[in-house]
């Protein structure tokens, strides 16, 4: 059984104490955005200065990978919001992975991963990737014996968890320490909530379709993580056409078609869309769920116009909606070098 302890501090992010020359890892103190809910920890992965410097190592580090070849990074661009701008992701043999890359950010407040929600922890989901073989194909066995048989990894560990004896869980410890820091929350949608921003009137127009049964956005995404950190059909596909979705995880029929619902935030950054990367523009997600919705079977109950293909938004509500979503636009993330080696 896991025991959690929650955790909520009001220091400046990248700000830690000196932990006064002992050899213990230096506790790292992650600010709670302003209007964000608390988040929680595993009790035996508190946030260090030394796990997070080992976790952003083996991040951007290829060794992890079959060929050298491929790094976390190499799918998740700081640019693009760590997330990738080619529909597929290529591991390591040059094959294709089989979902869009979802961008990797705010992930102190969630608690299921992946597109079909096969990862139920922070940790499972940094484990995972370098054991697939359309990934990085290598295996934690070879992972831990390279790194091991590397004389820094060996210090970065013992400074970060007090042992240079390196495993799987201590180096996916380290990378959720890393993932941890990479929270966005710098976007006139946030000084807005907090009274320090003003909407335009076509802004404003699309907060409103946003938020209410017109645009039916704010059933998925209404809260102030964009996301309902919940799974869906959102009528993407005919019933001939569903993919599994979920159901690869829980073998209920009920699943197929359903995948994680995005966050909004930082939406200019991370095309293409949807778990395929069917869509290359904003613009072209609001046309579908105003006009090419379809009624599959597994529908979710949320998409109360799926019968009637969508929406039906004129011109004026589509630019309008759009221009809501960019006031979720962050680019101070996509700039801060202290989130890169």
């Amino acid at each position: 059984m896991f025991i959690f302890c929650l955790v909520r501090c009001e220091k400046d992010p990248f700000v830690s104490p000196s932990n006064d020359g002992l050899d213990s890892p230096t506790p790292y103190y992650l600010k709670v955005p302003a209007g964000f809910p608390d988040y929680f920890l595993k009790q035996e992965n508190a946030l260090t200065v030394e796990g997070i410097k080992l976790g952003k190592k083996l991040f951007f580090d290829p060794i992890l990978s079959k060929n050298r070849n491929v790094s976390c990074a190499s799918c998740h661009l700081q640019s693009n919001s760590f997330s990738d701008p080619r529909v597929q992701s290529i591991g390591t043999n040059g094959t294709l992975t089989p979902f869009h890359s979802m961008p990797i950010f705010n992930m102190a407040w969630m608690n299921e991963f992946f597109w079909d929600g096969r990862a139920k922890s922070r940790e499972d989901q940094a484990l995972q990737p370098v054991n697939n073989p359309l990934e990085m194909d290598l295996g934690w066995v070879e992972a831990v014996k390279r790194l091991s048989d590397d004389e820094e990894y060996r210090s970065l560990f013992k400074a970060a968890f007090g042992t240079n004896v390196i495993d799987s869980n201590l180096a996916a410890q380290a990378m959720v320490q890393y993932e941890m820091t990479l929270v966005s929350a710098n976007t006139k949608f946030d000084d807005w909530l907090r009274g320090e921003a003003t909407f335009t009137p076509q802004e404003e127009m699309g907060r409103i379709i946003f938020n209410s049964e017109r645009g039916d956005c704010f059933h998925c995404h209404g809260s102030i993580l964009t996301t309902d950190n919940s799974f869906h059909n959102n009528g993407l596909d005919s019933d001939a056409a569903l993919k599994p979705g979920l159901f690869s995880v829980t073998n209920d029929e009920a699943d197929l078609g359903k995948f994680k619902t995005p966050t909004l935030r930082n939406l200019v950054f991370t095309a293409p869309y949807m778990h395929d990367g069917r869509f290359q523009t904003i613009e072209q997600v609001i046309d579908f769920y105003s006009d090419s919705v379809q009624n599959n079977r597994n529908v979710d109950v949320l998409m109360k116009k799926a019968s009637s293909g969508g929406l039906g938004l004129n011109t004026s509500e589509k630019e309008a909606l759009v221009a809501f979503i960019l006031t979720m636009t962050d680019s101070s993330f996509i700039e801060n070098q202290a989130l890169v080696p």
